[in-house]
């Protein structure tokens, strides 16, 4: 009894010990070795920077006006002649005032024999043969016939639709006969001997503008470039878009373009002789920071960097890296803190 559980006992022993080695080594087979990750690397190089600044604008006649009548009725007469120039106080529209032209005549007559009766009644004081009351009530009457002259005739101008400056009309929206009340939108009228341009900056960068500043527009209707002097600044940020919103005038009086054209700025903000800049595609993007992979002593780290100008191709770094330092070109997406690399080639900043 007691060779056979010796023998149990031992079979059960072996068992276990083979086991154990076989999970030990399937273990040892289960972990591999990771490879060290292969990049393109960039040494940060110092470099002259100008700052430019590309905004979008959009172009304004320097004077617009929508012509409305500023009472309603019938029009008699529209003298509007589409895409034509017209001068400052040109009537271009006549409401029907037959009625005002009544009253006016009316006035008129009134105010004669309010100016004759004041008149006898000054000799009258003059001779002593009048007193002053019976005299004020006659100057009273005699200014009220003049106030009531002068309504009349500001009623009739009413009904007549003037350029307020001179300019090209745009196109009519309205016939002649036509029942208009202060809505309706005749016509419009443009002065377009010099343009402005309105176009915003971001918030960042609002301090760098200044009034009398010189910026540059590309625009689809001209192959050359335009320049435009800042002639005003909104004073007050817009708390939506977090943009500064300012005016350009077009200096050149000899450069056409179309009111309300789309057209692109772009601002000089100065120049740093020690920039940073790096691809775009180098800088990890996250919720509260940017970051990149910085090189160092064969592995990956990551440092938050503060970014400064930003374009299509590269960014400016502000803080964060150092010249001398070498960053990952390639491969960020396999990069783990501390993970070893393999830096295939280094090149220098353009």
């Amino acid at each position: 009894m007691n060779l056979r559980y010796l023998t149990l006992f031992t079979t059960i022993f072996l068992f276990v010990l083979s086991s154990c080695n076989q999970k030990g080594k399937s273990e040892n087979n289960g972990k591999k070795e990771k490879k060290p990750v292969a990049i393109d690397a960039l040494l940060i190089e110092s470099k002259k920077f100008s700052y430019t600044l590309e905004a979008n604008g959009t172009v304004l006649a320097s004077e617009f006006v929508e012509l409305r009548p500023d009472v309603a009725g019938r029009l008699v007469l529209l003298n509007i002649n589409e895409g034509s120039f017209v001068s400052e106080g040109t009537l271009l529209a006549k409401l029907f005032d037959d009625d005002l032209q009544a009253q006016l005549r009316k006035n008129i007559a009134a105010l004669d024999i309010a100016t004759k009766n004041e008149q006898r009644m000054k000799t009258l004081l003059n001779a002593n043969g009048l007193n002053q009351q019976d005299y004020d009530q006659a100057l009273t009457q005699l200014n009220s016939a003049k106030a009531d002259l002068d309504y009349t005739r500001a009623q009739i101008r009413k009904t007549e639709v003037r350029a307020p400056f001179s300019g090209l009309v745009g196109l009519r929206n309205v016939s002649n006969g036509a029942y208009v009340n202060t809505t309706n939108v005749i016509a419009t009228l443009q002065q377009v001997s010099t343009f402005k341009i309105d176009f915003v900056v971001p918030e960042s960068n609002a301090k760098e503008l200044k009034v009398g500043q010189i910026v540059t527009l590309t625009s689809n209707e001209s192959a050359t470039k335009i320049t435009a002097r800042v002639m005003a600044i909104e004073p007050q940020i817009n708390t939506g878009s977090r943009n500064l919103k300012a005016r350009a005038i077009v200096t050149d009086s000899k450069v056409k373009l179309n009111p309300g054209a789309f057209v692109k700025v772009q601002l000089q903000q100065g120049n740093n002789s020690n920039a940073i800049l790096i691809p775009t595609n180098c800088v990890i993007p996250e919720s509260r920071n940017s970051k990149v992979a910085v090189i160092k002593n064969g592995k990956a780290q990551f440092q938050v960097v503060q970014i400064g100008y930003r374009d299509d191709a590269n960014v400016e770094i502000t803080e964060g890296l150092n010249v001398g330092d070498t960053i990952a070109l390639n491969g960020i997406l396999y990069l783990k803190p501390d993970v070893q690399v393999t830096v295939r080639s280094v090149k220098k900043s353009n």
